[in-house]
């Protein structure tokens, strides 16, 4: 029988850590996202950690812009950047305020509202691809600019709420080198940041880094 998972928000102790601790702890908690249009829950798959100024593969390596500001804040707030001129990605903000950590949320599984997911996600062929990759998983909850700074783990009604859900054992944790990162370049021993629950089949596929070619 499926344990019933818990419904509790995570408490804003929980990200006031080391990014690489809360990384693998973040898998099978629950990330819910209300809006006008009705409530969507996603149980998280596939996420990757992001250590600020000692990490060359982060937003906030060069220190603090307008962009990254909400990164140096509390821990327990929302991160959203905007890519390629396209996409939205998502991150939940750890380590004490004044330092720049944060958690990528790559990948989950929609355990409610799938039907106000699709509508999102009309290219998606089945519920398993509607949060397969961090973009997907932002365009399936309706996540942008407007959402960078929501505190998580505030008490009371807000747009985005992370719940303590059912944590995944550590024996189905897997890890390896972050989705198309410059530095990681595959090699697992230079940043293997990227946790995911094995053999789920909402986990996005690894792509190593392609360097962009100048044109000439």
């Amino acid at each position: 029988m499926i344990a019933t998972p818990d419904r509790t928000p995570l408490p804003r102790a929980f990200f006031d850590r080391s990014v690489l601790d809360i990384a693998p702890e973040l898998l099978g908690r629950i990330l819910v996202r209300t809006t006008p249009d009705g409530p969507i829950a996603l149980r998280l798959t596939e996420v990757e950690a992001y250590d600020g100024p000692n990490d060359p593969g982060s937003h906030a390596y060069r220190g603090r812009t307008a962009r990254t500001d909400v990164m140096f804040g509390p821990p327990g707030h929302v991160y959203v950047y905007f890519t390629y001129g396209m996409w939205h990605c998502m991150n939940l903000v750890c380590g004490p305020d004044g330092t720049a950590s944060a958690v990528l949320l790559r990948a989950g599984e929609i355990i409610e509202g799938a039907e106000l997911a699709r509508t999102r996600r009309l290219s998606a062929r089945n519920d398993k691809e509607l949060a397969k990759g961090p973009a997907r998983l932002a365009t399936a909850l309706g996540v942008d600019r407007s959402l960078d700074g929501t505190d998580a783990c505030a008490s009371g009604e807000t747009p985005l709420k992370i719940l303590t859900g059912t944590p995944v054992p550590r024996d189905q944790v897997r890890n390896g080198p972050r989705t198309g990162v410059a530095g990681d370049g595959g090699n697992a021993d230079s940043h293997p940041w990227r946790y995911w629950v094995a053999n789920d089949p909402t986990v996005s596929p690894y792509r190593a880094h392609v360097p962009r070619r100048r044109r000439s």
